[in-house]
Formats: structure tokens, sequence, C-alpha cells
């Protein structure tokens, strides 16, 4: 099983810019969306999670599109995790076995979250209405 240590181990490695801002809790940020990863180490889970936007109340259920866009992107665009929503917020998340974790496959999730991000961002934020917003 993948320990604390290697999972610091495996961020070093990548180059990654991080910080553990809780025991376990790591707040790391990839070259890509700017955006950073809330890395978890809860045994016998690695839980990833990144914060994209809070979503637009839906009035009227005009977020429909929006919603639908995701569903989509899910099944056939994001290779590593899913978007989901918790209290109003937009996140891409995945969840990782530590019993089996190897470098290479915490390197394809942090990777496949933070180009999911980056790519789609433009996208999501003008189907939820918020693109002027920083």
């Amino acid at each position: 099983m993948v320990s604390r240590e290697d999972l610091e181990s495996f961020l070093i490695r990548m180059d990654l810019e991080h910080d553990e801002v809780d025991d376990g809790m790591y707040l790391v940020r990839g070259p890509n969306s700017g955006l950073p990863v809330v890395v978890h180490y809860s045994a016998p889970l690695l839980l990833c999670r990144m914060k994209l936007m809070d979503l637009p109340k839906d009035e009227g259920g005009k977020n429909g599109e929006l919603y639908r866009t995701l569903l989509e992107l899910n099944a056939c665009d994001v290779v590593h995790g899913a978007y989901g929503i918790e209290n109003g917020e937009l996140i891409l998340s995945d969840t990782l076995e530590l019993e089996t974790l190897d470098f290479h496959e915490l390197r394809a999730s942090l990777e496949s979250i933070e180009l999911a991000a980056s790519g789609h961002m433009n996208r999501i934020r003008a189907l939820a209405g918020v693109e002027g917003e920083g």
C-alpha cells in the first residue's frame, strides 16, 4: 500500500507544486489549468478533487444544457474521474485505491483532471453564463 511518504515522493517526482495543508491533505498545482487539486490521503483511498466554479442558480431549468454537457463529457472525454456537483460547486474528482496505486496511475489521474479542466472550462463557463467572471 502506498504510504503518505510515497505519495509525497510521487508529487516531488512529478515536479508538482504542493503544500500539505492538513494531515494527509495536499494542495497541488499543476502546470496547465492553474487550478489547485486537493489530494487527500484517506486510507484505503486517495481522493483527488478540483473545484472549478460555483454553479449559478438553476432558475427555470436553464442549466439543463450545462448538466447534459457535463454528463456527455464524463462519458466521452474525461479519462480519469468525473464532473460532479457538491454544495453548489462544480468539481472534478477521482478516487484511487492506495493498495494498488503507483506513480503512473497517480500522474495519469492528476493530468486527466487538469487537462479536462483546462480544455473544457471555456465551454462550461459559457453554458453556465459566467464566461466573464474570474
